[in-house]
């Protein structure tokens, strides 16, 4: 048995590169293992299709959680770009093609977009009304995570102090859907605010649990703007400046080293692993820090196995010769300049959920498109800039791994995934002038640049239980000392296990989800407050 460093982190996602960065930058020995060959787990890019320069944020593709803090305190040469509309939802009223403009600042032309789809000014005051109480309230939020825990009525006195009461039974108290009926009239309106509580989350948003609420919190709390940004250069990006910052303050990364199981006293920990070769090995460390899903760790551990967790989403990528015109007849570099909306009316929401669950996929799937390449065209290659090119991302709402995972074999599953992706290209045609698939670029072997990834597909490339793209279902980011969870106790930091030296510093952390290394940040600082840094 080998000595370890004082701290062994497994997996070099970007949360488990964001803790051994603290970590060594503070003097602390530190050492990841990674069962892949490359570091940044899901935060990644890849050139998907052979012969064509483009690197894709091939699964997780916005940056918005991410504090601006971190990225000072680890001195990250990161750029992040906010995109000039935040969404196009495109409808038919009256026969009519049309759509709601969303501007990142709305302004005139959001409100005359609001009129034109509604028939009044009514759901745009509403809007601003809604935004600006929890934007508030986000303001107020933003600094706690990257603190201890608060006690939920200390987080609710603050909140209710700038946003009003209202605001916070809208947060915690009361399911989204009935937020968003009293709020809006119009279907597609309150449809746009309830895709921001369903993004990797399976739940209706009138589910009592208020899963929704969570999600939706999450998406309005980042860096205290909500606003989701792109990163210049990829994902990709993101998971090689905090590799680079952890390799050079002295952290070692080992990849190709699969964790078979680790062991622990709540004073001493041991971390076995196989590496490249088939070799099996053992570090003994003070301290254990599990970016792996919660599930994986509590196989790890050799505990009862926890509840299996379910992704709900299908990953899209896509890389097109041209943007498609629309019918609406707005210009396309505007419509998918932000988070461009299909099918995601409230009501459509709904039904989706419901058919999902008698395990039926929906007959018109919802989903959201984002253009990375309007806002970044760095990603592709500089004779794919002058052709402009573009690549495209459609990210699907409603289709549970369980859709996939019953199937009986690999044929099957694959048949599911292409019934789903043809669904979903035919569903985006209805808006189109022209059928996506016409705009689809070729590879070097001929074949059109689109894939799809299902829960499935995530849980075998990059280690998701379930494709659940947070780990597990988002908590609230306070503490619940009721619960008598370690990691819900007020003053913890909500990464704490029952195995005093084993965190938790990945998405499954009590404020994960998302690309943050708001996780892998709360666990390094943990540590050093053990050791009195």
């Amino acid at each position: 048995m080998a000595r370890a460093a004082q701290v062994v982190v497994i997996g070099a996602g970007h949360n488990g590169l964001t803790a051994a960065a603290y970590l060594a930058q503070a003097g602390v020995q530190v050492t990841v293992l990674e069962a892949l060959d490359h570091v940044g787990g899901a935060a990644v890019s890849a050139e998907v299709f052979p012969g064509v320069a483009a690197r894709l944020s091939r699964y997780s593709y916005l940056v918005s959680l991410m504090p601006g803090q971190i990225v000072r305190e680890l001195a990250l040469p990161l750029q992040l770009r906010s995109r000039s509309v935040a969404s196009y939802t495109p409808v038919v009223r009256a026969g009519r093609s049309t759509g709601l403009l969303v501007e990142s600042h709305p302004g005139a032309a959001t409100q005359a977009s609001f009129h034109e789809v509604t028939g009044s000014d009514g759901d745009f005051q509403a809007w601003r009304d809604f935004y600006e109480r929890m934007g508030a309230a986000a303001r107020v939020l933003a600094p706690t995570m990257l603190e201890p825990l608060m006690s939920a009525d200390q987080v609710a006195q603050r909140v209710s102090a700038v946003a009003g009461e209202q605001t916070w039974r809208q947060i915690a108290q009361q399911p989204l859907g009935e937020t968003l009926w009293e709020s809006f009239t119009d279907d597609d309106v309150r449809g746009v605010v309830a895709t921001d509580g369903l993004i990797g989350t399976f739940a209706s948003v009138f589910d009592e649990s208020l899963l929704a609420n969570r999600c939706l919190l999450y998406h309005l709390i980042g860096d205290g703007t909500g606003d989701w940004k792109v990163p210049v250069g990829g994902m990709g990006a993101v998971s090689a400046a905090l590799h680079d910052s952890a390799l050079a303050a002295g952290a070692q990364i080992v990849t190709g080293a699969q964790v078979i199981a680790v062991q622990s006293d709540g004073v001493e920990a041991s971390v076995t692993y196989r590496d490249r070769d088939g070799a099996e090995r053992t570090l003994s460390t003070a301290w254990v820090l599990s970016n792996a899903a919660p599930h994986t760790l509590s196989q790890l551990l050799g505990n009862e196995p926890l509840r299996a967790p379910q992704g709900s989403q299908l990953k899209v990528n896509m890389v097109l010769e041209r943007l498609p015109q629309l019918r609406s007849g707005i210009d396309p570099r505007i419509a998918f300049a932000g988070t461009f909306h299909i099918n995601e009316s409230l009501t459509g929401l709904e039904d989706s959920y419901a058919a999902a669950c008698r395990g039926e996929f929906p007959a018109r799937p919802p989903g959201e498109i984002y253009c990375h390449t309007i806002t970044d065209p760095s990603i592709l290659s500089l004779e794919l800039q002058a052709k402009e090119w573009h690549t495209m991302t459609l990210f699907g709402l409603h289709t549970p791994a369980d859709a996939f995972t019953q199937a009986q074999s690999t044929q099957a599953h694959d048949q599911r995934r292409q019934q789903l992706l043809d669904s979903y290209l035919d569903g985006f045609d209805e808006y189109l002038c022209e059928p996506i698939r016409e705009c689809l670029a070729r590879d070097a072997v001929g074949q059109p640049c689109v894939e799809a990834r299902t829960p499935a597909d995530l849980e075998q490339s990059v280690g998701l239980p379930g494709g659940h793209i947070f780990h597990r279902d988002l908590r609230w980011p306070w503490a619940l000392a009721d619960s008598g969870l370690p990691d819900s106790q007020p003053g913890a930091w909500g990464v704490e296990t029952n195995d005093a030296n084993v965190l938790v510093c990945g998405a499954g952390a009590r404020r994960g989800g998302g690309v943050s290394g708001i996780p892998g940040r709360a666990a390094a600082m943990k540590v050093l407050a053990s050791l009195g840094r």
